[in-house]
């Protein structure tokens, strides 16, 4: 009886000692880092900081930006034709044409050869949850007055205006919120993020490294999420 009892012991030593670190490690960032999510005022004068926000950026340019390439952390690859809404997604040895506006009509390769088994569904699925994600880091600002959004004006702590984003609807994870916090000109600076995928509200991201694009679109090379960086890699942007 005595082995059976000293290798439970063992066991849930290693489980202690493998978890305990974890747990106080994510207690500490709830307790530095978790907000509430902020009130804030609807109206005229949030819908006037996000125009704000739109013309520190070009979202005229960004406008006519026919087409748009990126890589995401190193991992996956777009070239979004955005006149006609249909990205090509590349990782690992899989591509899949995202057709956005006839999702029917998405196509899904392994090693460049058009597969229609039972695996395309799922591929095609997988690279519309990376477009949904990796594209938001990409042109998030300019997406403030998507069909779905809500805009709020909020005051920060030094009285300086923010301007909180909620997307009811469309996406991978509708219901989210974002502050998007602005220099003196109205362009992004960085945001807090209040996601159903994040387990701490309120964390900031940076919106910094802007590249101005071929089309004259400006677009965002990296982000720091608390030690942790997103780099985004090969941007392009041309009309």
């Amino acid at each position: 009886m005595k082995k059976p009892k000293r290798i439970f012991k063992i066991v849930t030593g290693i489980i202690i000692f493998l978890t305990l670190p974890s747990l106080l490690f994510f207690g500490f960032l709830h307790l530095k880092y978790n907000e509430d999510l902020p009130t804030g005022i609807q109206g005229e004068q949030a819908d006037a900081l996000a125009y704000k926000m739109l013309d520190a950026l070009d979202y005229e340019a960004y406008k006519e930006t026919n087409y748009i390439e990126w890589t995401f952390k190193k991992r996956h690859h777009f070239s979004w034709d955005k006149a006609n809404n249909i990205c090509d997604v590349f990782w690992k040895e899989y591509k899949v044409t995202l057709d956005l506006n006839n999702p029917s009509k998405s196509k899904a390769f392994v090693h460049s050869f058009k597969t229609e088994s039972d695996i395309a569904q799922p591929l095609i699925d997988k690279a519309e949850k990376y477009f949904n994600n990796d594209s938001f880091w990409l042109v998030a600002p300019y997406k403030v007055f998507d069909k779905g959004v809500e805009r709020r004006l909020v005051k920060t702590e030094d009285n300086k205006e923010a301007l909180l984003v909620t997307y009811t609807s469309g996406g991978s994870t509708p219901g989210d919120s974002y502050l998007w916090l602005l220099d003196d000109n109205g362009k992004p600076i960085a945001f807090k993020m209040w996601t159903s995928i994040l387990p701490i509200d309120g964390l900031e991201a940076s919106w910094s490294d802007w590249t101005t694009t071929e089309s004259g679109a400006q677009l965002p090379t990296f982000h720091k999420l608390l030690v942790l960086g997103l780099e985004i890699d090969d941007v392009k942007g041309m009309k």
